[in-house]
């Protein structure tokens, strides 16, 4: 299989290859299989969500409501001393 990278994303993979030591395709290879246990995961959260929805043991909620605690949160947050 061939992969075929813009320049600048090249260019970026043969200085990570150089910096670790490692091969470019050794790196192409770990970043795919690292996307897709990603992938898979996401997959398997967002079907858990919904069989928790579908069950009842979570209740939806209004996104505007959602919206409204997200702000009061993120203000708790922001007013916190360093």
């Amino acid at each position: 299989m061939e992969v075929h990278l813009n320049p600048d994303l090249q260019a970026k993979l043969d200085q990570l290859a150089l910096d670790t030591g490692r091969a470019t395709g050794e790196l192409v290879e770990d970043a795919v299989a690292g996307y897709f246990a990603e992938l898979q995961q996401t997959g398997e959260m967002l079907n858990n969500r919904y069989d928790d929805l579908k069950s009842g043991r979570v209740k939806p909620i209004d996104g505007e409501e959602a919206l409204v605690r997200l702000k009061v949160k993120t203000e708790a947050q922001r007013r916190r001393p360093a």
